[in-house]
């Protein structure tokens, strides 16, 4: 039997309960050891309060998944790698696209893997639009990503901050799937950022994309959304039209259900880091990313009303 990589996650937040350590413990190639947070705590391991504290105390962690804010997770990802740990890297990857560029340089030096995950694409109906798409031409694409951030991040500040990317938080979900099923790419020609007159960043975007022979694509972002949410793809080609809703769960043909199944999407990530770890490769694409950093570039910024955590709240 295949000894089980023995794994550490840092930051145990609201993803790491809801999804990483579910699936961690569903998956035999890992035996989660260690855990470090300023905040909180992994029953049944060891407990620290920092990652480079865990480091030293456990020197035969083979593998980190860091699920901190992107802002601080350079220094954490440069430090395991550089100790020949194999690394996961919560979406997004990092707050700029020249630090991931290094990480991924220090994984090679170092020998060890290093994977930027993207769990949308993990979605069941991801793949299967993708193989339907290839070799048909697309003629347009309209993305609509809705939700509620008091939902999804109640109290979270960091994601107003520089580098928390506000509501390309969850639309660089959408993005990792555009980017994943299209047969060729795309790239931004126009952006609408709308930024709350009291926060760093934006609270809805909207923007245009243009690909080969004139395809046209647009996306709306909105994390203002009550009620049902909202996470729908649709894609007309030559030979029909395609949509994914649910957040890639349900794939639609023109009209015609033709994949639905439950969400398992993080089950979907340990299973490819089991992969990448037992090839000693990496997979670090940051297409989605530059979407984002390219829409923070020709973005155009309008103010619209504060938000506050908590409806009525001031100050």
């Amino acid at each position: 039997m295949t000894a089980r990589t023995a794994l550490a996650i840092v930051g145990v937040g609201k993803i790491a309960r809801d999804q990483h350590l579910p699936s961690i413990a569903r998956n035999p190639a890992f035996e989660l050891v260690a855990a470090a947070s300023r905040h909180a705590r992994v029953d049944g391991v060891e407990n620290f309060a920092t990652a480079a504290e865990m480091l030293d105390a456990m020197p035969a962690i083979e593998a980190v998944a860091l699920c901190m804010p992107p802002q601080a997770r350079h220094a954490v990802a440069a430090e395991a790698l550089r100790r020949g740990k194999h690394v996961l890297l919560e979406k997004p990857p990092g707050a700029t696209l020249s630090e991931i560029d290094h990480l991924a340089a220090l994984a090679e030096t170092s020998g060890v893997s290093l994977f930027a995950t993207w769990h949308s694409r993990f979605a069941p109906g991801v793949e299967p639009a993708r193989d339907w798409l290839a070799g048909r031409t697309v003629q347009s694409v309209r993305i609509d990503w809705m939700e509620d951030v008091r939902h999804w991040h109640p109290g979270q500040d960091w994601i107003w901050e520089p580098g928390g990317l506000g509501v390309f938080d969850p639309g660089i979900n959408a993005l990792s799937i555009l980017t994943r099923i299209l047969p060729e790419p795309v790239w931004l020609t126009a952006a609408e950022l709308s930024f709350p007159e009291n926060r760093a960043a934006p609270i809805a975007a909207r923007l245009s994309f243009q690909g080969p022979a004139e395809l046209a694509a647009e996306a709306v972002f909105d994390w203002r959304q009550t009620g049902p949410q909202t996470w729908d793809i649709v894609v007309e080609t030559d030979a029909g039209s395609l949509v994914l809703s649910a957040g890639g769960a349900r794939l639609a043909i023109d009209g015609a259900v033709v994949s639905e199944a439950p969400e398992a999407e993080y089950d979907g990530i340990y299973a490819r880091f089991a992969e990448l770890i037992a090839k000693r490769e990496s997979d670090v694409d940051v297409s989605p990313l530059r979407h984002v950093a390219d829409a923070f570039m020709l973005g155009r910024r309008t103010v619209v009303e504060p938000f506050h955590d908590q409806p009525g709240e001031a100050g």
